[in-house]
């Protein structure tokens, strides 16, 4: 009889318990489970029912709790940018501010800078920047690289009001790596959509028709609204700043594009010293690529239509394009290399000068009188 009564208390006490053994080993122990809860055999695939659950308190896969942290931590340093253009009535010459756009850009550094893309702001007659606080602030243009489709903007905002984003490496991407985008399409403020690195290495034209090299391709949703916003990688780093898709129907059809950060880096400092790219010259006229096609010259290259007297050019001994007294044409210097680099058009030669400082040496190949010529240059500073 007390073997009986001591194996009923036994009873009482383990079914009163129940014990769950986490995957890494802890235990979580939920008491007072009621006499009345009959034990069924459990099946894997029924939905465990999270109504009023805390986030806390529902499983999250790593892949989710990174979303998370990388959403929360980063989201602070992304800002609305919205501008305005000034527009006129036919027949009247009363002008007035009207909506033009809107996109998003990210915080740079303390000091109120704002990264986003030059399409975002162009041709605006004021920009206001909208932090996640809801404070709104009037941005002044620092600079423009619309080569490069990156604008520089400035804020004049509290210090401890600004987060700016943590720069990453995007030299160390690879595809098929995660990325995260937090933009505003559509006007949707603070959105978030995740993909993968989808290629690298990509192409793209800038709104005045430069190639815009070495650039990210991401299946991420990138739509209307979210051009200048940051392209995150796993640990919440900034690799890209997204910049354009390719859709027939204007909306994400899973191919987007985004500057590298590192190229972003280079060209931040140039914008914040001189307000625009800083390409050293030869100093040169080129003739026209369209003038050029017309004119049939006989290689590809890019043609010397004038050389600038006492500069680089000048003193190396290029000479430019001439005209007879029977109006004939005769070219002058067509110039079909930078050291290694080819040059076929005038968006080449210049992606090549960017690589360069003023004061550098380099071999300008060139063809003249059916002869390959080569000149060593000292490149000067650009014009100011």
């Amino acid at each position: 009889m007390t073997t009986r009564w001591v194996l009923a208390a036994l009873a009482v006490v383990l079914g009163s318990i129940f014990i769950i053994t986490m995957d890494n080993g802890a235990t979580s122990v939920i008491a007072d489970i009621p006499d009345s809860a009959v034990a069924t055999p459990s099946n894997s695939s029924e939905i465990p029912d999270t109504t009023g659950a805390s986030v806390d308190q529902i499983m999250l896969t790593d892949d989710e709790s990174n979303n998370i942290r990388i959403f929360k931590d980063a989201s602070a340093s992304v800002v609305f940018v919205t501008n305005t253009q000034l527009w006129r009535r036919r027949f009247s010459y009363h002008a007035t501010e009207v909506p033009a756009g809107s996109g998003t850009g990210f915080i740079w550094d303390k000091d109120g800078l704002v990264v986003t893309n030059y399409h975002v702001i162009h041709n605006a007659n004021t920009i206001d920047i909208t932090l996640q606080s809801g404070a709104t602030y009037k941005a002044e243009i620092v600079g423009k690289a619309p080569e490069k489709d990156i604008a520089l903007l400035r804020i004049n905002a509290p210090e401890e009001t600004l987060s700016p984003v943590h720069l990453g490496d995007s030299d160390n991407l690879e595809v098929g790596r995660k990325v995260l985008a937090i933009g505003n399409p559509f006007g949707l403020e603070t959105t978030l959509t995740v993909g993968v690195v989808s290629a690298l290495g990509r192409e793209i034209k800038s709104l005045n028709n430069r190639t815009i090299k070495d650039v990210i391709q991401t299946d991420a949703a990138i739509n209307p609204g979210n051009s200048g916003g940051p392209l995150l990688d796993s640990s919440g780093h900034l690799v890209g700043v997204n910049t354009m898709i390719v859709s027939p129907s204007g909306g994400n059809a899973g191919i987007g594009f985004a500057i590298p950060v590192n190229t972003v880096k280079t060209i931040v400092p140039q914008l914040l010293e001189h307000g625009k790219l800083y390409r050293p010259r030869l100093g040169i006229d080129l003739l026209s690529d369209s003038w050029a096609k017309r004119l049939q010259i006989p290689v590809e290259g890019v043609a010397v239509l004038s050389v600038q007297r006492g500069l680089p050019a000048d003193r190396a001994g290029m000479v430019g394009m001439r005209e007879d007294r029977r109006n004939n044409i005769h070219f002058g210097d067509i110039i079909t290399a930078i050291n290694d680099d080819p040059v076929s058009n005038w968006d080449s030669l210049f992606s090549s000068l960017e690589k360069y400082q003023p004061g550098d040496k380099v071999t300008v190949t060139t063809f003249r009188d059916n002869k390959t010529i080569k000149y060593l240059v000292t490149l000067a500073e650009p014009d100011s």
